[in-house]
């Protein structure tokens, strides 16, 4: 026999990790990533023609209008049916992570979690975007003198002139509707990270393409969509720093042996 014992294996941990917290290296990338895409987004608005070249796209000289702001498409089923549909789903989602929190509905810890990200995700991307662009000094294409309008152009970063009318309209309000979709992408998490990004993905897209319907329509440039994207991802990474060390004590409750669990919940899930 040795006389000392021999070393005992260590369970491996990924490096940088720790239980109940998103990877540090991961997390960094998605920071640097955000603020890359914010200066991209920025020098697009302020340095380059292409929010101006795409509404040229759209835009009638002939009969100084877009032609797609009168059509069912643009107009009725994109702006009315598929904005309401969402907008109800959303309210659909807040009346029952309110109603669960008065009066605890049997939902499994892990599905409560991802119902109240989904209802703070479906409230709070609309409203931070409607705050900033009722607060925007950007017009619309529509309102441009270059587009039929009567307003000059005023990119992102110019000086804003003395006694300039504001033209609410940066970033992409309608767009937002679409774009919380993308919080779906909770579901799968923290089980199913790849299926989630791809929900995640999926759902930013709902909103792009209605927010490129509004470019259509005049209604908005594609600076003004992409910073409504841009925003969307970064209030929905807020709330997975938030939600994470819950999602994953949910998570961990599930895989748990039934006999093993206190109440069937984690402590405090129902409160």
């Amino acid at each position: 026999m040795p006389d000392h014992p021999l070393p005992q294996a260590q369970p491996a941990t990924a490096p940088h990790a720790r239980p109940g917290t998103i990877p540090r290296r991961l997390l960094a990338r998605t920071v640097l990533a955000l603020i890359g895409s914010a200066l991209a987004i920025a020098a697009v608005a302020q340095y380059t023609d292409l929010d101006l070249r795409l509404a040229a796209l759209y835009y009638d000289p002939a009969h100084g209008n877009f032609p797609w702001d009168r059509s069912w498409f643009g107009r009725d089923f994109m702006h009315g049916y598929l904005k309401n549909v969402i907008v109800w789903f959303g309210f659909l989602l807040i009346g029952g992570a309110l109603v669960d929190l008065v009066v605890p509905l049997r939902f499994a810890p892990l599905r409560r979690m991802q119902l109240r990200f989904l209802a703070l995700a479906a409230a709070l991307e609309p409203l931070l975007v409607r705050s900033l662009k009722e607060s925007s000094n950007l017009h619309c294409p529509v309102a441009i003198d270059l587009y039929g309008g009567s307003q000059p152009l005023l990119r992102l970063l110019d000086p804003v002139p003395a006694g300039w009318h504001a033209g609410h309209c940066f970033p992409a309000g309608h767009a937002s509707a679409g774009m919380w979709l993308s919080a779906l992408a909770v579901l799968w998490l923290p089980q199913a990270p790849r299926q989630a990004l791809a929900v995640f993905a999926g759902g930013l897209g709902v909103g792009l393409a209605m927010g490129w319907v509004q470019q259509m329509r005049g209604m908005h440039f594609l600076s003004h969509t992409l910073a409504t994207a841009w925003i969307s991802t970064t209030l929905l990474l807020a709330l997975l720093l938030l939600f994470w060390k819950p999602l994953q004590a949910a998570a961990a409750d599930v895989a748990r042996p039934a006999g093993s669990r206190i109440g069937g919940c984690v402590p405090g899930a129902g409160r």
